[in-house]
């Protein structure tokens, strides 16, 4: 006769207990909607700012040109300070492929969610194909001028032996060392991807000024992108502090900055191009014409 209340008792609780876990669950869910619904807003405003994109201009030359003075004044033995620390190998060595992921999504989103048109999607998303045949161009030309401007040396105890084989290819197969002017593709790389990405992410400003659809899933996209422009600024920075030569890391962001300008600054202007970010995504007010 006792057992029944106790029983009812126990499944009392466990209910109170599974509202209580329930209305917290929704009070996260809420507090991370209204996170993310308002630092969408944020980083979109400030992307989408022209002012703050010609600064970010200026930002970026500033690293490469003063970032290197810092050397003297971090610390030598940090993680970023070595070629095989995490972020080095897992994302500056990928840096086109997490770019083009993170990228390729959201211009997939934005795109496609603003035309309801595939064709107008792919031609947009072509943008990316062009900026992974920079890459692919640049990186290949780097490798060419350190071929025309090396030299073969054997490394010996009393310092550099130099040798007259005449290309990388059979100076390595012998087991020395080929050294001429490398650029570094790092800092094109990284700077290339910045330019980009500051680009291309400033179109969600409009988009959503213009009241076009917007759900949690465009926007995480959207702030996962901010987050990784923000983390190629640091490996930049990082980039150009710890590793290369000067005028290797100068010439490499100038080569990235011009890479820029050809596509997005120029070319992308143009009607037989894959068209700038937010190219016909967006309708045009109507003129009003007065006849007298």
């Amino acid at each position: 006769m006792e057992r029944g209340p106790v029983v009812g008792a126990g499944a009392g609780g466990r209910a109170r207990i599974r509202a209580l876990l329930g209305g917290l669950v929704r009070v996260l869910l809420w507090v991370a909607s209204a996170l993310l619904y308002f630092g969408s807003e944020q980083a979109a405003r400030l992307l989408g700012s022209p002012c703050l994109r010609r600064l970010y201009h200026a930002w970026l030359a500033a690293v490469v040109i003063f970032g290197p003075l810092l050397q003297f004044h971090v610390n030598p033995r940090t993680i970023f300070a070595s070629h095989g620390n995490f972020f080095n190998i897992k994302f500056v060595n990928s840096a086109w492929g997490w770019t083009c992921t993170f990228l390729g999504g959201f211009v997939l989103l934005v795109v496609f969610l603003a035309t309801r048109r595939v064709a107008v999607t792919a031609r947009h998303l072509s943008r990316l194909v062009v900026g992974a045949a920079v890459w692919r161009g640049a990186g290949r030309a780097f490798l060419l001028i350190e071929d025309l401007t090396g030299s073969c040396f054997e490394p010996l105890p009393q310092g550099l032996l130099l040798h007259e084989l005449p290309d990388r290819r059979s100076c390595l197969a012998a087991g020395h060392q080929w050294r001429g002017y490398t650029v570094s593709s790092h800092t094109f790389l990284l700077t290339f991807c910045c330019l980009l990405m500051a680009e291309e992410a400033a179109v969600f400003a409009k988009y959503l000024a213009h009241g076009l659809p917007a759900g949690a899933p465009l926007r995480l996209v959207f702030l996962l992108n901010v987050l990784l422009l923000g983390l190629w600024n640091f490996l930049l920075l990082c980039t150009v502090i710890y590793f290369h030569q000067y005028t290797h890391k100068v010439v490499g962001a100038a080569v990235g900055t011009f890479a820029w300008y050809l596509t997005y600054g120029s070319w992308y202007h143009q009607p037989w191009s894959p068209g700038s970010p937010g190219h016909g995504l967006f309708p045009r007010p109507h003129s009003i014409h007065k006849h007298n």
